[in-house]
């Protein structure tokens, strides 16, 4: 049956930055698909009430606490995942994000940003893609059909005024995808890779910029809205579609692609 492309039955999946809103709806997603999740961020306490509920679903999930940026602590993690489930198929990379010191205060200059704030950013977004992906792909299964989704960003294509380093980020993040599709089909591995760029969903790390204090748009969130065709902010529930899509055999002759979910906001021209 076509259902069955994407079922993701037998197959064990993990998920960076499990206990934020978008990571732990595409755990959620990935869980009902039919996978086992492994679910892993710095934040235990986030993880545990991920795990908790994908447990209360009757779903079979294990919780890590560790930082994508520390490679012993992502060798351990994946010890302890192929331990519980025998093996890591599939690896989607959700943990980054902007922080406070790479973005342009109002009033300020862009030459203001500290050159420390521009390393962490792309530290934590380019970097924390790469390891995990060194680390959990040399426990890829090479028969199952395995495929590593990463998360991108609007900001990775068009400027966005505030956040530069952010966005020379996650280009940087769509680089590094391409070139290990390329690179791993090219040289007979059977695991695909692609990325997603979510549009504006609000989370705790931009709810601020977009929504004030009484609940109004903010003036950046209003020009939002505006370029954006279906014009409203996404759910995190709306990415797991693609997520479970390009995880599965329905997506087994797609790699090195980045996928927009964004509700237009790539296609518009404003006018």
């Amino acid at each position: 049956m076509a259902t069955d492309l994407f079922s993701l039955e037998g197959r064990v999946a993990l998920v960076t930055g499990g206990s934020g809103a978008i990571g732990s709806a595409l755990a959620e997603g990935l869980a009902q698909a039919g996978a086992r999740v492994g679910v892993l961020a710095r934040t235990v306490e986030g993880v545990d009430d991920t795990v908790r509920r994908l447990g209360e679903s009757g779903h079979d999930a294990i919780g890590i606490g560790a930082d994508v940026l520390d490679e012993a602590a992502l060798e351990a993690a994946r010890d302890a995942i192929v331990s519980r489930f025998g093996s890591i198929d599939i690896l989607v990379n959700c943990a980054g994000g902007n922080i406070a010191a790479a973005t342009v205060p109002d009033g300020a200059s862009a030459f203001d940003v500290p050159i420390e704030a521009y390393r962490d950013v792309v530290d934590l977004n380019l970097l924390g893609t790469l390891l995990p992906i060194r680390v959990f792909g040399a426990a890829m299964r090479p028969a199952a059909g395995c495929s590593i989704v990463n998360v991108s960003s609007m900001a990775a294509t068009s400027a966005i005024t505030r956040v530069g380093g952010y966005g020379a980020a996650k280009a940087a993040v769509e680089s590094i995808t391409r070139w290990f599709a390329v690179e791993l089909a090219r040289r007979g591995a059977d695991i695909r890779v692609n990325a997603i760029a979510p549009g504006f969903v609000v989370g705790d790390q931009n709810r601020m910029l977009l929504i004030g204090d009484d609940g109004d748009l903010t003036p950046r969130g209003r020009t939002i809205i505006e370029r954006t065709p279906l014009a409203r902010f996404g759910e995190p529930e709306e990415l797991v579609s693609t997520v479970v899509w390009l995880a599965s055999d329905g997506a087994r002759f797609v790699t090195g692609v980045v996928v927009p979910v964004d509700g237009g906001f790539s296609a518009f021209a404003g006018v």
